[in-house]
């Protein structure tokens, strides 16, 4: 079984749209764990509602918690799962009715991998993120949130919730170290709205254009804390 964990704060507008692709899956065999961050819309509004008019035989489970940060919420999915492999799916995302099978499929296919990540599209943008490689990894972030993980291959330090921005880097180079790769398929497997945790992107160019950017002094900062961390400094 997959447990899809969804961190969710403010987003009561978007997260019907996320679900209704889950319950569309090819692949049937989960469970969704919503961890509702504090959130001050009418997100249980929105959740009640779905809940309420959509068919479906998976199980969901919403726990609330106060606002701490997606790494938090993700932590607590994650300690309330049941599945064999993790997914960690955001609330402004919609995935293509065969991801899930596609994903699973690929890891049974590649049993020396521990996740597996594809490409996506940010509203009309593509990302083809690549093989997996590990001192490309080291180098830089390229490795998306939203991946099918083996659970057993999981760090038992989960998220550092200490880690602001970049937390998806900071959790592939950990299980890098801890000697877990993934493997990558070629597809568009999700799509994500503007307006999210990657609404700052800016073209590769401009972070060498533009280093007293607001925008890009943050990034560089964040690369710096993940890569001290790391001891890649």
């Amino acid at each position: 079984m997959i447990s899809i964990i969804i961190p969710v704060y403010n987003q009561a507008d978007k997260i019907t749209r996320t679900l209704e692709s889950l319950v569309k899956q090819t692949y049937q065999d989960f469970e969704v764990i919503i961890v509702n961050d504090g959130s001050k819309d009418n997100l249980d509004g929105a959740l009640e509602k779905f809940l309420h008019t959509t068919k479906s035989n998976n199980t969901f489970f919403i726990v609330h918690q106060q606002n701490h940060g997606a790494p938090s919420a993700r932590n607590n999915g994650w300690r309330k799962s049941r599945g064999g492999y993790l997914l960690f799916c955001d609330a402004d995302a919609t995935l293509v009715p065969q991801a899930l099978e596609l994903m699973l499929a690929e890891l049974g296919a590649h049993p020396e991998a521990s996740y597996v990540y594809s490409s996506f599209m940010w509203g009309g943008k593509l990302f083809k993120l690549g093989p997996f490689d590990g001192a490309k990894l080291q180098q830089a972030p390229y490795i998306h949130t939203m991946s099918l993980i083996r659970k057993s291959d999981f760090p038992a330090s989960g998220w550092d919730e200490s880690i602001k921005k970049l937390q998806d880097w900071d959790l592939w180079l950990t299980m890098l170290e801890q000697g877990h790769g993934g493997t990558w398929i070629d597809k568009v497997l999700f799509k994500v709205l503007p307006g999210g945790t990657i609404s700052s992107w800016l073209p590769a160019a401009a972070y060498k254009l533009f280093p007293f950017l607001p925008a890009v002094q943050k990034y560089n900062q964040a690369v710096k804390i993940v890569k001290t961390k790391h001891g890649l400094i």
